[in-house]
């Protein structure tokens, strides 16, 4: 398990990767296709800073004393933010995003150790300890990094990272009867077990990750056929 000031480290050194990526962009490559199909890459900066703003809202939920409110007002309002931010200038496009990091970051330090415990509610109505928050920031900023199509790939993703994701991953599917028998990743000297059918899979754990985020192909991995992942990311099981 990753300590909460580990988690913030984490999340700062991939916004920090993040941001350098997107302010180094002219203006034809943010227009330019990303990897997911129909955005372009000042999309995906924009849906980092809009979901960074999201995830403020809910570490500020966090520090009041009944941990009331959601993450944010539904998602035709949230992509129509998303689309407004993709608009902007590239010098303004990545001032937002970089205030946006700026601020989830000083939040995430003021907070304590009650804070980090209380029950949040996300967009998609997950309730999950404030803690969680930092492991789906991570996520955002990793995954959406990739996504840019710039040379930063799952291999670069830290191995810390990557096992924390992988568990919180494996959990959901354990607990849905996904069919795999086990997921192992050498790397990590890591093996966990899932159902009693299905084939095992093993490789790289930034492999693994990346396949069941759907961003790896499967044909990496080393079982053969692989049953196709649920849609990524899954509601958490023990966050």
């Amino acid at each position: 398990m990753i300590s909460t000031p580990e988690a913030i480290e984490l999340a700062e050194a991939a916004a920090d990767r993040f941001v350098a990526t997107v302010d180094t962009l002219d203006e034809a490559e943010l227009r330019a296709p990303a990897r997911l199909d129909g955005w372009t890459r000042a999309f995906g900066a924009a849906h980092v800073a809009q979901a960074l703003g999201a995830y403020v809202r809910l570490l500020r939920i966090a520090g009041t004393t009944d941990g009331t409110g959601e993450e944010h007002s539904g998602s035709a309002v949230y992509r129509r933010a998303v689309e407004e931010t993709a608009a902007q200038p590239g010098p303004d496009l990545v001032r937002e995003l970089r205030a946006e990091a700026r601020q989830f970051l000083a939040l995430a330090r003021s907070l304590d150790a009650a804070a980090w415990q209380r029950e949040v509610t996300s967009a998609g109505g997950w309730r999950h300890p404030a803690r969680y928050t930092l492991l789906r920031c991570l996520r955002e900023l990793e995954t959406h990094h990739t996504d840019l199509g710039l040379g930063y790939e799952s291999a670069d993703w830290p191995s810390s990272y990557v096992r924390w994701a992988l568990e919180d991953t494996l959990a959901t599917l354990r607990a849905d009867g996904f069919p795999l028998t086990a997921v192992e990743a050498p790397d990590l000297a890591a093996r966990w077990e899932l159902s009693a059918r299905g084939p095992v899979v093993r490789g790289p754990s930034h492999l693994l990750l990346g396949w069941l985020a759907g961003r790896t192909p499967a044909r990496e991995l080393t079982a053969d056929p692989l049953p196709v992942p649920p849609a990524w990311p899954q509601p958490p099981v023990h966050p």
